[in-house]
């Protein structure tokens, strides 16, 4: 009776360590083929393209070394993204409509325009004038020649005396040409500048003023003008005459101007 247990029991370790080593075996077959799937794969491939190339063809087939490992090659997809959850529908046949509340009317807002201010100008200071006393000629019945006083209105500047001579070379108006007030100064002269040193006036015409069609005693009245007018100012007593900026001795037919000339000189 012993024995048959001894016996039994031997052939349940026998059956147990079979079954255990045909599980190894199977454990070590999976893992080999999980190691080489890649080049069974590929020599699987290339015995079914040999299989299937027809006869007398040459054969173009690419050997595989099986000493060099396999190029493994992992293709990455990018993780799907999350999608928001949806909201579960109801069928539009059973849903019910919801309740609206009773909407105001929208208020009408009537635009307005304010009214325009005008804003007044502000007033522009007045120019300052004064009243400058400047001379012309004048013949009387008796063909005597004079000095005639007339008053301009003249706006108040920096250089007060050129002004005045300016005023006196633009002529009488018509109302004093038709009393006989005339202008002997010579058409287009013009002032270039006046300066005043000490108590004389030095003042330079343009060529203009050497040519006077009437005669002497058109010369005499123009200087008389000059004279007259610039020793109206207080600073003033004789007057230097200069022909573009340069002192000459004799203005037409030995008249003298070489040196200052004052109302006296006449």
């Amino acid at each position: 009776m012993a024995k048959q247990k001894n016996n039994k029991k031997k052939e349940f370790n026998g059956a147990q360590a079979m079954v255990i080593f045909w599980l190894l075996f199977v454990i070590v077959i999976i893992s080999v083929f999980m190691f080489n799937a890649e080049t069974i794969k590929r020599n699987f491939g290339v015995f079914m393209t040999r299989l299937n190339a027809p006869s007398g063809a040459e054969e173009e087939l690419i050997s595989i070394d099986d000493d060099e490992p396999a190029e493994v090659v992992i293709e990455q997809r990018p993780a799907p993204l999350p999608r928001a959850p949806q909201p579960e529908t109801t069928s539009a046949a059973t849903q019910e409509p919801a309740a609206r509340p009773p909407q105001e009317p929208a208020p009408v807002v009537t635009h307005v325009p304010a009214p325009a201010v005008s804003v007044p100008a502000a007033p522009q200071p007045a120019a300052q004038t004064r009243d400058r006393a400047i001379y012309f000629t004048q013949v009387n019945n008796n063909g005597q020649i004079f000095q005639s006083r007339v008053t301009r209105r003249i706006p108040v500047s920096q250089s007060p005396m050129q002004d005045a001579l300016n005023v006196l070379l633009a002529g009488p108006t018509a109302e004093e040409l038709n009393r006989g007030i005339l202008n002997l100064i010579p058409q287009n002269t013009r002032i270039l500048s006046t300066t005043v040193r000490g108590n004389t006036a030095y003042i330079s015409f343009s060529e203009d003023f050497l040519f006077n069609t009437f005669g002497v005693e058109g010369y005499v009245a123009q200087l008389r003008q000059i004279v007259w007018t610039a020793t109206e100012f207080s600073n003033v007593s004789d007057v230097q005459f200069l022909i573009e900026g340069r002192r000459i001795d004799y203005l037409g037919e030995g008249i003298w101007i070489g040196s200052p000339i004052s109302r006296q000189s006449f």
